[in-house]
């Protein structure tokens, strides 16, 4: 593993930035840095963690049955064949990496004062929610070892002994903000501007969806008995979610760095107003029309946008892998106006949606989450709740959720499921599209619901979708005799420690 501590820029961009092999010489004491302050710290690190969620995760996008790649270019071996390497998918690792390092930095120079004790909380929310991504990606990864400046290669930590940590830090920022009697950030907190209330929430969402990973293979695990020690907390819902913005515009910053919301300004349009290229590249899967147009769910149209030639049905895709019926942009959907509002959009980085299916799963299953008097009642309750914070979030009204989720419809309404289970996670993928393609991704892994599309391409060389992207070629020439000792990694047998 590469160390990295970060100059963090006095200005704010949405680019991710370089990583350092040098980092010793960046700091004379990288427990003690004296190169910024927190609010400075704090409001880069959320830009990070921003841009890293909305724009890393194409792949598990079209695996999870949302999109696929455009008939207008060459097939892509490595999403369309699973043709892929250590040299493929490898942004996310030094992107995660690095952002980490920044927010380990914040916590250790707020540590230094208890007035700071706000910003230290804020720091360990944040990580908790990077180093999920890291588990959630890669299993295995260098985490209690990962900042000490006198380990140059760190060993790796067991997926799940993170995942155990995650659940205790996250307990410890929320202990943290209650205790707290001094100053918390203003301005500088992008995310919730300085509303501990919401940082609470936050934290405790992020420790239920630790919970829910775990809880198919081991319901009884720590992280999900202990719920009901934060449960008074509360939990993001239809009326708070988890955003960022920095102030996002349409235009380019004084060095050429475009300020657009970072998954507005990689899949939709630039600054100069001209389609991305992965606006053109990547276009509605059939799987996902096809579920929308069966049940008459009119959030097809805020997910896709209409096609613009001329006989084709107004949303329409392509059938992932299918290189011989391919068709044109013009024949198919690209990336709709619920997802693309505008380029100062706020940046989301856990919905309420995905918090109230969370919790609708929790209550079906049992879990000790009801010491918030926020909290739906009933698993029916948190299910038809989240479906209307889904529908709302792409520009639909309350009424219009209410019409579609009383159709007496498998998977629809809750009552005429035949398993509640599967409804709560199917609506769930529905509520995923674009914005959080790999937790959509996540859930398929950890449950097999819904019954997604291997590709059809004939060079695919698996006939059923991957289990899991690989370490990057970084990691093998700095870490070789660390990541050695995970053993071969295959990604179609390899597994996240939660996954079926």
């Amino acid at each position: 593993m590469k160390k990295y501590i970060s100059l963090i820029a006095v200005f704010l961009t949405v680019g991710m930035a370089g990583c350092k092999k040098d980092y010793l010489s960046l700091e004379n004491n990288p427990n003690q840095p004296s190169i910024t302050t927190p609010d400075l710290a704090l409001s880069a690190a959320e830009v990070n963690v921003a841009a890293i969620v909305q724009t890393g995760y194409p792949e598990y996008g079209v695996w999870s049955g949302y999109w696929t790649t455009s008939g207008n270019y060459v097939p892509n071996q490595s999403i369309n064949e699973y043709q892929f390497t250590t040299g493929t998918f490898t942004g996310v690792w030094d992107a995660l990496y690095l952002n980490l390092s920044n927010l380990n930095t914040l916590q250790n120079l707020a540590a230094q004062n208890p007035a700071s004790a706000n910003y230290q909380a804020i720091a360990m929310i944040l990580k908790a929610y990077d180093f999920e991504q890291i588990v959630d990606n890669f299993n295995d990864a260098p985490y209690s070892q990962a900042f000490n400046p006198k380990i140059l290669t760190p060993v790796y930590d067991k997926g799940q002994a993170i995942y155990e940590d995650l659940g205790k830090q996250l307990d410890a920022a929320i202990a943290l903000i209650n205790k707290n009697t001094g100053l918390g950030p203003t301005t500088s907190d992008i995310v919730f501007k300085g509303n501990m209330t919401s940082w609470k929430k936050f934290a405790n969402t992020l420790k239920l969806r630790l919970a829910i990973h775990v809880s198919t293979k081991t319901p009884t695990d720590p992280l999900v008995t202990d719920l009901a020690s934060t449960a008074g907390e509360g939990y993001l819902d239809g009326t708070t979610q988890a955003t960022a913005n920095p102030g996002y515009t349409g235009s380019n910053s004084g060095a050429g760095i475009s300020q657009e919301n970072p998954f507005y300004g990689t899949y939709g349009l630039d600054v100069t107003g001209n389609p991305t290229f992965p606006n053109n590249y990547y276009r509605a899967n059939t799987y996902a029309v096809t579920f929308f147009k069966n049940n008459n769910d009119p959030r097809a149209a805020r997910y896709y946008a209409a096609t613009t030639g001329a006989g084709f049905p107004p949303i329409n895709g392509n059938t992932f892998g299918d290189i011989l019926h391919n068709l044109q942009n013009p024949g198919t959907s690209g990336v709709g106006p619920g997802l693309l509002v505008s380029p100062t959009q706020s940046a989301i980085l856990l919905s309420g949606a995905e918090s109230l299916f969370l919790q609708a799963e929790a209550l079906l299953k049992g879990m000790n989450i009801t010491g918030a008097a926020t909290t739906p009642a009933t698993p029916q309750l948190a299910y038809e709740a989240a479906i209307t914070a889904s529908f709302v979030s792409l520009g639909l009204t309350s009424a219009q959720a209410t019409t579609y989720y009383t159709q007496p419809i498998n998977n629809v309404g809750y009552v005429a499921s035949t398993t509640p289970e599967t409804a709560i996670l199917t609506q769930k993928w529905a509520s995923l599209l674009g914005l959080f393609n790999l937790e959509a991704y996540n859930e398929y892994r950890r449950t097999g619901i819904p019954a997604l599309p291997s590709s059809v391409d004939p060079a695919a060389i698996s006939s059923t979708l991957p289990t899991r992207i690989l370490y990057p070629t970084s990691e093998l020439s700095t870490n070789s005799a660390n990541l050695g000792a995970e053993g071969t990694i295959s990604q179609f047998t390899s597994k996240i420690f939660w996954a079926q």
